[in-house]
């Protein structure tokens, strides 16, 4: 079990190496870049001369002061403006100054001396008590931050070798890379450099290097030979992730249209009724007879009533005065009072409506009633 003072002890050193790291990692960034005013638009600046031996190209200014020689140009070719000791190159001298004290008075990051070649350094200040030599490659890192500065402050002489280059890494910028030398710069043939020279003395551009910065010393002369300058584009600005723009999902609409309602056939009812029984009417007391077609004959009153229903629904004829009567397509009986006063039997009237329903089931019951 750890003791509860030892395990304070542990939090407690934790939270300085994290309060630590946190500092170096804050400084690492070198601090805002060194502001050269009117200097700025200058490729090459000399405090007594400048001196150029070939086919230079100058990607931005050129000027000298408080001297006023230049020769070289042409064949040397300037992009920007030449000022030979005239009030704009006065007024980028002292700019030049006020850099170069700035650069000079940056605190320290971290310690450098000797040749810098094989090493990647990131963002901050690096203080030498001598010379800085950069034999072969260095390589500046700048972390995904293209705002990360790189201030080299050198005691005495910067020298770079032949061939030597100076390589910007994720993000690292040539316009945020500044050399304060203090005494004299020289860079070798056929080299690539990085970055802004403020040289308190003098600055020497051997054959064939490529500069992507500037080369500016404030008292001696600028020494150039079939030298290329560019300023190079800087961009302090912090990059964003761009979001990914997500599609809305599609819906896709549901058919609402109203279902068909396939009507159900309807089969007409069947007419299964039964026949209708016809009644027959009440007889009346008179004493005349039928012939043989159903027309009375005789005089006196007869039956009285109505006719049978036949069997679509429809009445016979009726009866009246004693006359017989019939009942179309119908089963009616007659009323027993009336099969009482005739002379055939009630027996032989049945038999005879049975016969008929059964041959056509709409039969004419013709009866014959006589006087008793």
């Amino acid at each position: 079990m750890v003791a509860t003072g030892t395990l304070t002890g542990f939090l407690a050193t934790g939270l300085l190496v994290g309060a630590v790291l946190t500092s170096q990692s804050a400084s690492a960034a070198g601090g805002p870049p060194v502001g050269l005013g009117t200097a700025a638009t200058y490729s090459v600046l000399g405090g007594q001369a400048v001196t150029n031996t070939g086919p230079s190209v100058l990607g931005g200014d050129l000027g000298v002061h408080p001297g006023d020689a230049i020769t070289g140009f042409p064949p040397g070719t300037v992009g920007g403006a030449t000022h030979a000791g005239d009030a704009s190159a006065l007024q980028a001298q002292s700019d030049l100054v006020v850099a170069y004290d700035d650069a000079a008075g940056r605190a320290t990051d971290v310690d450098i001396a000797g040749d810098l070649v094989g090493q990647t350094l990131t963002g901050g200040v690096y203080t030498s008590s001598g010379p800085i030599a950069v034999s072969g490659t260095l390589t500046l890192d700048a972390e995904d931050d293209p705002t990360s500065t790189f201030i080299f402050q050198v005691a005495s002489t910067l020298i770079t070798a032949s061939a030597s280059d100076i390589v910007l890494l994720n993000g690292a910028q040539a316009c945020n890379v500044f050399w304060q030398v203090g005494s004299s710069a020289t860079l070798g043939t056929d080299s690539d450099f990085t970055g802004t020279i403020m040289a308190l003395t003098s600055i020497s551009v051997t054959s064939g290097t490529d500069v992507v910065g500037r080369a500016l010393a404030r008292n001696g002369a600028v020494t150039l030979d079939n030298n290329t300058f560019t300023s190079g584009e800087c961009d302090n600005s912090i990059p964003t992730e761009t979001p990914t723009e997500t599609e809305p999902p599609t819906d896709t609409p549901t058919d609402t249209s109203p279902p068909t309602d396939t009507p159900s056939e309807t089969t007409n009812p069947t007419d299964t009724g039964s026949s209708p029984t016809p009644s027959g009417g009440t007889p009346g007391a008179g004493d005349g007879t039928s012939n043989a077609d159903g027309t009375p004959s005789g005089d006196g009153p007869g039956p009285s009533g109505s006719g049978g229903d036949g069997p679509d629904g429809s009445s016979g004829p009726g009866s009246d005065g004693g006359r017989s009567w019939s009942g179309q397509g119908g089963t009616g009986t007659q009323n027993p009072s009336a099969l009482a006063r005739s002379g055939t039997s009630s027996a032989a009237l049945v038999a005879m409506a049975a016969g008929s329903l059964a041959v056509g089931g709409t039969g004419v019951l013709l009866a014959r009633r006589r006087q008793s």
